[in-house]
C-alpha cells in the first residue's frame, strides 16, 4: 500500500536496515502513507522505525526540500481532515423536542426526538395543551387539534408538515375514515406522506384518533466561497 501511495513521486529506494539510522524526517513517508492503511494513525513525518506491517517492506525516502515531501503533506492533511469530518457526520445524535404547545407526554417517552436530519414524532392525541383533556368526543374536531399539536411539535423540531415523509393513522372505528381524510388533506402538501392507517382495539384515554410521523430536517445550505476572477 505504501508503494503505490509513494510511487508516483519518483523518490530514491532504500533498504529498509537504514531506517534505523535515519532522522524522523527522513522517514515521513512511511508515516504518511500509513494514514490511509492503519486507522488514521498521525504518524506523519514523526516516528523513528516502521511499524510491523511495513517493518519488512523497502522504504522510499524524500530529500529535505523536496517539493513531492510538501505536495504529500498538503495531500495527506486534505485526506486527513475530510475522512475525520465525514465519521463526524455519521455520529448519530439524539435530541429530544419539548413543547408547551403540545399536550404533554404521557409516559416516559419524548414528544420526538431528532435523529440523523429526521424527526420521529411520537403519536399525538386531540387534547387541549392547557388542560389535558380531550377538545371534544368528536372523531373531526380530536383529528383537526391533534394536527395542531402535530404542528407545533414539528415548529419545535425546526421541521414542519411539507417535510413530513410518512404517517401513521390510528383510529378507534375505521368507519371515521373518510371523516378523517377530509380534514388530514387541509393540512399535509402534496406530494402527500407515505401513510398506513390502522383500526386498534383501544387508544389511551379513549381517544378516537391517534397519529404519529416521521419528517425530514430542513438542510443547512453551506455558503459557498466567492470567485473574484
Amino acid at each position: 500500500m505504501s508503494w503505490c501511495a509513494l510511487k508516483p513521486f519518483n523518490v530514491s529506494l532504500m533498504n529498509a536496515g537504514a531506517v534505523r539510522n535515519r532522522t524522523p524526517f527522513s522517514i515521513g513517508g512511511i508515516g504518511c502513507a500509513s494514514v490511509f492503511t492503519t486507522g488514521l494513525r498521525r504518524q506523519c513525518c514523526s516516528i523513528r522505525l516502521a511499524t510491523p506491517p511495513f517493518a519488512s517492506l523497502s522504504t522510499y525516502t524524500f530529500p529535505r526540500n523536496s517539493l513531492s515531501l510538501s505536495l504529500l503533506k498538503v495531500l495527506s492533511s486534505y485526506f486527513e481532515f475530510y475522512i475525520w469530518n465525514g465519521l463526524a457526520k455519521c455520529v448519530s445524535k439524539k435530541e429530544a423536542v419539548k413543547t408547551d404547545k403540545a399536550p404533554a407526554a404521557l409516559g416516559p417517552y419524548s414528544q420526538a426526538i431528532k435523529s440523523n436530519n429526521l424527526v420521529f414524532v411520537s403519536g399525538v392525541l386531540g387534547l387541549i395543551p392547557e388542560t389535558g383533556k380531550f377538545v371534544s368526543e368528536n372523531v373531526e374536531d380530536q383529528t383537526e387539534q391533534l394536527l395542531k399539536n402535530m404542528g407545533e411539535i414539528l415548529k419545535a423540531s425546526g421541521s414542519d408538515y411539507s417535510l413530513v415523509v410518512k404517517t401513521t393513522i390510528m383510529l378507534a372505528d375505521l368507519k371515521d375514515f373518510k371523516k378523517v381524510n377530509d380534514i388530514y388533506a387541509k393540512y399535509f402538501p402534496a406530494p402527500f406522506p407515505a401513510r398506513s392507517t390502522y383500526q386498534v382495539a383501544a387508544l389511551p384515554l379513549d381517544a378516537k384518533i391517534e397519529v404519529e410521523c416521521i419528517a425530514e430536517l430542513p438542510q443547512k445550505v453551506e455558503p459557498q466561497p466567492v470567485s473574484h476572477a
